[in-house]
């Protein structure tokens, strides 16, 4: 969605994008802890769901910088008030494409 909603040119939703990307770390690293058999709250706090990954896998520290990026975009990136531009849009995609590929590997799950 976040990929296909940054090829708009007429109506770009950067918001929509940077919760998109969001949404989709979230998802891998909540199937992580799920193939782990590690219990988790229900959050949308990436910090959160990376600690716990880490204590599974420590190779999970590589991803601290793209989740921080895509951790601001779980709540406010949604309401009015928070403009998000390109840049950020781009940014966001680039993060989960990198945490998405990590996430994927570690999953056994190598194609796209």
């Amino acid at each position: 969605m976040a990929q296909a909603a940054f090829r708009q040119r007429k109506f770009p939703a950067y918001n929509s994008i940077c919760f998109h990307a969001q949404q989709c770390a979230e998802k891998y690293l909540k199937a992580f802890l799920v193939r782990r058999r590690v219990a988790f709250r229900k959050t949308h706090d990436l910090r959160e769901l990376r600690r716990q990954c880490v204590e599974s896998d420590g190779a999970f520290d590589l991803l601290t910088d793209p989740l921080l990026l895509l951790n601001q975009f779980a709540i406010d990136a949604r309401y009015p008030g928070f403009p998000l531009t390109r840049e950020d849009a781009r940014d966001a995609i680039a993060s989960m494409k990198q945490v998405r590929q990590f996430v994927r590997a570690r999953l056994g799950l190598t194609a796209e």
